[in-house]
């Protein structure tokens, strides 16, 4: 997914900024990389964070860069951010978020005057010298970025570095958040809420969808109006989004443990020893369960954070999964002869998850009783690459779609899919029967669409559910 953080200052920001972007690092595990404004101009530095974290990185630049303005990224892609100097002038930017046209738009810049682009290692274009083209186009940054918007099929949210200010633009439809802090000399604006609080900036507001504004340290203008639709992301709550975090009034430690506490009314009375999450993002949505349904909670499987904090840093499956079981340090004594309930964020291609249940019985544990804390997934992201997925037929719920209809991927229809995601279907519960079987659990429920947008708590036009029924 990837995470910005942004701040201008009467001061210097450059600990801001590295603290402030150092807490995204939870959204990404590519490249890390921050760019100053001062007295000297640009100064950007990128590094790669696949095997560190990214204070570890920076720590040389924090002591050399120096500037009252800056912005600062963690992505899950390209190196960013970008400088660029066009007509429009000298400016930085970075983005989060995902362009199905890229195709299209570089084309119709090279054909409308633009001369090249820099491929990057894999052969691809970087995302963000894209946008930076984009925004090259119009008469003033502002119009370039709200071209850029217009243009785009996907997402994009940025953070654009000028010697005039900070320019911060949601994406269109407000998919992913943007948060504007303030202190006493300045303001950041940030993708997480919680980024900031730690530097001594306090919340004033969300950037809208599709809003751009302006940023100096005196002021904040909006240099082009919000629109009413919002498609937020729902897995922003469900998975990606960090405890702390607040997004649209509402924190997501909160709706995770109110997911939780709705999965453990539809289950009853359960014969089971203890609720378990899986570490971490499975632990709030167990709390929940644990609180509401009065069964103890416990940790079976420890996570070992010293050196495996992220399950899947390697691009490699197979080397994820490895990586996945070697960070749970198995509770002998918790799990000998003990039933479970183990509540998970989601359920993506099953096969973590799978062995996962499979270390707990291999160390003794009696039953496992899997609940997942959103609905079966049934479409790739097209909007924020959460589930990494280049096909749906990686996703374990389309193929076991295919399966039981006996049908090619092609074969499958949007209409067939709707029938097995609605719950209240019998394909539905055919299908979690059949998950059930291959990854080998006691039983399986996964929590209904309507509960999940009720444990967030907000206008339900106003969430984006495509992954579970392709509304978008």
């Amino acid at each position: 997914m990837g995470g910005l953080f942004g701040a201008v200052s009467k001061n210097d920001i450059v600990m801001d900024l590295f603290f402030g972007t150092d807490y995204h690092s939870h959204l990404g595990t590519k490249t890390g990389g921050m760019c100053v404004f001062g007295e000297n101009g640009f100064s950007r530095a990128i590094h790669s964070i696949e095997n560190g974290a990214f204070r570890n990185k920076f720590e040389r630049e924090i002591g050399e860069m120096k500037g009252s303005m800056g912005i600062g990224s963690i992505s899950d892609g390209e190196p960013q951010p970008l400088t660029a100097y066009s007509q429009r002038g000298h400016y930085a930017v970075g983005t989060v978020g995902r362009i199905n046209n890229k195709e299209q738009l570089v084309r119709e810049l090279l054909n409308n005057g633009c001369n090249q682009f820099m491929a990057m290692s894999g052969g691809q274009i970087n995302n963000t010298e894209l946008v930076a083209s984009l925004i090259s186009t119009g008469r003033t940054i502002a119009e370039g970025i709200r071209t850029a918007q217009k243009k785009i099929d996907g997402s994009c949210t940025m953070l654009v570095l000028t010697p005039d200010g900070l320019y911060a633009a949601r994406d269109k439809f407000g998919r992913t958040p943007l948060i504007i802090g303030q202190k006493e000399d300045g303001y950041c604006v940030a993708s997480e809420s919680f980024s900031f609080i730690n530097i001594g900036y306090k919340k004033i507001r969300e950037v809208g969808p599709g809003e751009i504004v302006l940023i100096t340290p005196e002021l904040i203008e909006t240099v082009g109006e919000a629109q009413e639709e919002m498609r937020i992301c729902t897995f922003l709550w469900t998975y990606f989004g960090y405890p702390t975090a607040v997004y649209e009034g509402e924190n997501v430690e909160k709706a995770r443990h109110r997911n939780g506490a709705l999965l453990a009314e539809k289950d009853g009375d359960l014969d089971v020893d203890y609720v378990a999450g899986v570490p971490d993002s499975g632990v709030a949505h167990a709390l929940g369960y644990a609180n509401k349904s009065g069964i103890p909670y416990a940790r079976p499987l420890i996570k070992y954070t010293p050196t495996w904090p992220r399950s899947f840093m390697p691009q490699n499956q197979k080397a994820r999964n490895l990586i996945a079981k070697m960070k749970l340090v198995p509770v002998f004594e918790i799990i000998h002869d003990k039933k479970f309930v183990l509540v998970d964020d989601s359920i993506v291609r099953g096969t973590q998850l799978s062995e996962t249940v499979t270390y707990l019985h291999e160390n003794g544990a009696k039953e496992i009783h899997v609940r997942s804390a959103c609905p079966p997934i049934m479409y790739g992201c097209k909007y924020l690459n959460f589930s990494r997925s280049v096909s749906e037929m990686d996703l374990i719920a389309r193929r076991v779609i295919c399966e039981l209809e006996n049908l090619s991927p092609e074969e499958v229809t949007g209409e067939l899919v709707a029938e097995y995601a609605s719950s209240k279907t019998q394909k539905h519960a055919d299908m979690v029967e059949r998950i059930r079987e291959k990854l080998n659990f006691n039983s399986l429920r996964y929590q209904d669409l309507e509960d999940t947008l009720e444990a967030i708590g907000i206008d339900r036009c106003k969430l984006c559910t495509y992954c579970w029924n392709g509304k978008e």
